[in-house]
């Protein structure tokens, strides 16, 4: 099972799991073994997803997810990082993000921008022409 979050783990049997050679160096390891590793979830068929997380995977994340690993020169270990980015990015995408409350400055805040601008304003007064008689 890959866990997701606490209301929902999907059985391995709904991932379609693919491995190809990986780039990069390794010498003649990499010429002969597919340590690249790519998963793929159907949201659209999924039947451990409820109709709310479908929908939300659906709208984010699309029909189907893709992730691939090659960060390892094993495919065991580019297995095991593939399942946590598919996990780490359907939570991301069923997570609820709360709605901003636009809020008002207080007194105090725009007392204290008022005063700041006056004394820029003094500063910049301060600057002028210097008076020829001085």
């Amino acid at each position: 099972m890959l866990r997701v979050s606490r209301s929902l783990a999907i059985p391995m049997s709904e991932l379609t799991w693919s491995f190809t050679a990986s780039g990069g160096p390794g010498g003649q390891h990499a010429n002969t073994a597919n340590t690249k590793v790519e998963v793929r979830f159907d949201v659209a068929s999924s039947p451990s997803l409820d109709e709310t997380q479908r929908e939300r995977l659906l709208r984010s994340l699309g029909s189907e997810v893709r992730v691939v690993a090659s960060d390892e020169r094993s495919q065991a270990r580019n297995r095991v990082i593939a399942a946590e980015r598919l996990a780490q990015r359907l939570a991301a995408a069923l997570a609820v993000r709360t709605r901003r409350v636009p809020t008002r400055p207080g007194r105090n805040a725009v007392k204290r921008r008022l005063d700041a601008k006056s004394k820029r304003s003094q500063v910049k007064r301060m600057r002028g022409r210097v008076d020829p008689g001085d």
